[in-house]
């Protein structure tokens, strides 16, 4: 068969629509959550707050999963166009996302631990010196909120079921960082105005159940694009709305039909299609299907009965 007539039955299998603006955000953030992460773990070791040396190994693991997104980025914008993906690079960012999940829940754990036991085996704390600590650990996490939020308006605002999810867990990280340095500014305020030392672990046990509910969130998140459970998703409907007939005559029906996710906005789908048409062909069900841009692949196959 001549070349120009396949030309436009073929199409890249290319699917990551990357996002230069979230790598570098990413990036600059691990290098400030890394240098802050210093800072509090040693502040709270020194001057013995719990809730300070809590943000601090939270920062830690928040740090290594923000590096975790960074790096997603970096290795699927550099084998996007590796023949061996098959539908491109893209999970690899929700491959780090569903990575940074499993450390929020780990670092969740660490802090149930570490304020469990301090509360039963109370410490003396050097609040003025702690809070103030606090205070700049917070401060640090409202200006790398503000870069990873740069990062999502210079790539553009995706819609609720398009979200980059890789620079989502990046974001959850950081506002779980600046959610626990509330808390621990809180309890060392308790404290030091109060008496209420108490207030430092239990501090330190919110932040681990408010942090493991985000962890929880995104799990879920990014779990169900790695297992391609997108069937509910209303793109399904729009794809047998397109191919069967809207007066219900039963000549066109939809068999079998799989879709999943190849990008942020993409989806491919497989679709087995029984019919009485005898005009009805593969290009013909393309041709419907490309009015839904967010259909990027599709394989066809069409039974013949009457």
């Amino acid at each position: 068969m001549p070349t120009h007539n396949i030309s436009r039955l073929t199409h890249p299998h290319i699917f990551n629509e990357g996002n230069p603006a979230a790598e570098r955000g990413t990036r600059a953030v691990m290098w400030i959550t890394l240098a802050m992460m210093a800072v509090e773990i040693v502040a709270g070791w020194w001057f013995n707050s719990m809730a300070l040396l809590a943000d601090g190994w939270h920062m830690s693991s928040h740090a290594f999963a923000i590096g975790l997104s960074a790096f997603a980025y970096a290795a699927a914008r550099r084998y996007s166009s590796d023949p061996r993906f098959a539908f491109g690079t893209w999970k690899i960012e929700i491959l780090a996302g569903f990575a940074s999940a499993i450390f929020l829940l780990g670092v969740a754990a660490m802090m149930v631990f570490g304020s469990a036991g301090r509360l039963f085996s109370p410490q003396p704390i050097h609040y003025q010196e702690a809070i103030f600590v606090a205070l700049v650990g917070l401060l640090v996490n409202v200006i790398c909120a503000l870069i990873l939020g740069k990062a999502h308006d210079q790539h553009g605002h995706d819609t609720h079921d398009h979200h980059d999810l890789n620079l989502k867990s990046a974001y959850v990280h950081v506002i779980a960082d600046a959610a626990t340095s509330v808390l621990a500014i809180v309890a060392l305020a308790g404290g030091l105005f109060y008496g209420w030392s108490w207030l430092d672990p239990v501090m330190g046990m919110v932040g681990a159940i408010l942090v493991g509910v985000w962890a929880k969130g995104l799990l879920i998140d990014t779990g169900k694009v790695l297992l391609d459970r997108e069937m509910d998703h209303p793109v399904v409907d729009e794809i047998r709305e397109a191919i069967e007939p809207r007066d219900n005559s039963g000549e066109t029906k939809v068999i079998d039909l799989h879709v999943w996710r190849v990008g942020r906005a993409s989806y491919a789908c497989a679709v087995s299609i029984v019919t009485r048409s005898a005009i009805l062909t593969p290009e013909l069900v393309r041709d419907q299907l490309r009015q839904h841009e967010e259909i990027v692949h599709t394989t066809i196959e069409i039974h013949r009965y009457g």
